[in-house]
């Protein structure tokens, strides 16, 4: 008897688990990887591709008939996060953690790719793309680079993130940028060390850091326009060693989002001047380093069609939220959408702890929805 997605959901919640007690950050999820091939293996999927990433590893169902090729992908890393969880499944591995759910994204994906093993009753090739290293070092673009949809002919990519605290089994779906670019920026600021009870024989490199700080909130409130977004912040300064000492060097270090490229380049622009202009006036240097990490997610209107049909399909119309507004975090899925056409989107999990907390756990709830709307999107896309 074929494997119903129903009767997946114990079968999930066991591998959600095992995943989640042993996490792996970014390219070293060696043995969560072996986890996954080993499952793939046992569904009978044996054209298993793992070149395309240092970890990670993309698999082949292909239907009982020849057709078109559509990909769906699931992110495979843990956090660097001390788990604050007692259940029995918490994290062996001190220091890191599952806080983003992608222990359940993959059982979810691993359970789509169980059920499509045993009905091939569709025409084309589904493309299973477990991907490692989506927390800050965008395991999607290496996978993007290393040839992934240069490699097989993938006419359209389906991504899918949890949302704790979105109204559960709710799809939420828009056409459009539905998460920011991630940036980050470096500031070095020079001057002349000094004794603190001589300040006029040096040059303040905390005092010129303290007015730098202030002057980037002037981007948002001042340089963008209003009915756009951005986010400039400030995560963190590090100067000196003791109390009598004015330190010759500080560092100011943080994080721009954006959903505009034209923003984005405004931020970077005024974030140099800024620096530079501010520690001219104290005399001081300011070495700006600023690096694009992501770009935009921006989803394609007509893949956000064909998501809405099938999740409509799986969930109901009242139970589709349509054109929410876009999330100021980021998400390296962004690099698969500039290579080919799809869509991301969110599914609601219920009240719980957010994203990136060490409170965090995935709601075992949605597995079978997240199966069931993958399973609806291949029908849909390569019919029966």
């Amino acid at each position: 008897m074929k494997t119903t997605i129903t009767s997946l959901k114990n079968e999930m919640i066991a591998w959600r688990h095992h995943i989640h007690a042993h996490p792996e950050t970014a390219f070293e999820e060696k043995n969560t990887t072996k986890f996954i091939i080993e499952k793939l293996q046992s569904f009978g999927i044996t054209e298993l591709y793992t070149e395309f990433a240092p970890t990670g590893v993309v698999g082949i169902i292909k239907g009982n008939k020849d057709g078109r090729w559509i990909a769906l992908r699931a992110d495979i890393d843990a956090l660097d996060i001390f788990e604050e969880n007692k259940m029995d499944y918490r994290s062996t591995i001190a220091g890191k953690m599952h806080a983003c759910g992608h222990d359940g994204h993959t059982a979810m994906l691993l359970g789509t790719a169980k059920y499509l093993a045993e009905h091939r009753d569709f025409a084309g090739t589904v493309v299973v793309i477990f991907q490692p290293a989506e927390e800050n070092e965008g395991g999607g673009r290496v996978m993007v680079d290393n040839g992934l949809f240069d490699r097989f002919p993938i006419e359209a990519v389906y991504g899918l993130h949890n949302q704790p605290n979105m109204k559960l089994n709710h799809f939420y779906i828009t056409h459009g940028p539905i998460m920011a670019s991630y940036d980050v920026f470096d500031i070095k600021i020079t001057g002349v060390g000094a004794h603190a009870a001589a300040p006029h024989l040096g040059k303040d490199t905390i005092l010129t850091a303290i007015q730098v700080v202030n002057a980037l909130q002037s981007i948002v409130s001042r340089n963008a326009d209003p009915l756009s977004s951005l986010v400039v912040s400030v995560t963190q300064i590090h100067s000196g060693d003791t109390w009598n000492v004015l330190p010759q060097q500080a560092v100011i270090r943080g994080t721009v989002r954006a959903l505009n490229p034209r923003i984005q380049d405004m931020a970077e622009k005024r974030i140099k001047q800024i620096a530079t202009g501010i520690a001219t006036t104290y005399d001081a240097k300011a070495e700006v380093d600023y690096q694009r990490r992501y770009p935009a997610t921006v989803n394609y209107a007509e893949q956000a069609d064909i998501a809405i049909k099938a999740a409509q399909n799986v969930v109901g119309k009242d139970k589709l939220i349509i054109d929410p507004l876009p999330s100021m975090g980021a998400e390296d899925f962004a690099f698969m959408l500039q290579k080919i056409p799809g869509v991301y989107v969110w599914l609601g999990a219920g009240e719980g702890a957010n994203l990136h907390n060490p409170a965090y756990n995935f709601n075992d709830e949605v597995l079978t929805t997240g199966v069931e709307y993958y399973v609806a999107l291949v029908n849909q896309e390569l019919g029966k």
